[in-house]
């Protein structure tokens, strides 16, 4: 069903091999939650999706798991940015703004991260919103 909806938006858009439950179950042990059901049921098709010019529209699992610890961990962030505990990152646009799920409360909403000001808004009702907007306009701004 995902790389259907994929190349329905962008008919070249590149999938890698799905992940295994095991490496599943192992990821989200290691977040200390689970993944949104959408996330994972696409994950479990394609580990990824890359879009136009070569965009992780969705990245692949181990990308997912580690940069969410990083941002969660980062002393750094944790001084230049608003926590970033609620959110679950999963893709970005290729120029640094980042899209995310909401974690807490838990919603399927997409919301894009800009980190140029530190905003956080809503871009998309669901996964497969986000993917049909994302892949069919194929500018790393669509979402403005």
């Amino acid at each position: 069903m995902w790389t259907e909806t994929a190349l329905q938006a962008f008919p070249e858009a590149e999938f890698r091999d799905p992940v295994d439950a095991v490496a599943m179950d192992a990821a989200e042990q290691r977040l200390g939650h689970s993944l949104p059901a959408e996330l994972r049921a696409l994950l479990l098709e394609t580990d990824g999706i890359v879009g136009h010019y070569g965009t992780d529209t969705v990245w692949p699992l181990e990308r997912i798991v580690e940069q969410n610890l990083h941002f969660r961990s980062s002393t750094a962030f944790a001084e230049l940015y608003m926590p970033f505990d609620p959110l679950l990152f999963f893709g970005d646009n290729g120029a640094g703004d980042q899209f995310a799920f909401v974690r807490t409360p838990r919603r399927p909403d997409i919301f894009v991260w800009e980190h140029e000001d530190d905003s956080r808004r809503w871009v998309a009702s669901g996964l497969v919103d986000y993917l049909s907007r994302s892949l069919e306009e194929g500018e790393d701004e669509w979402y403005r």
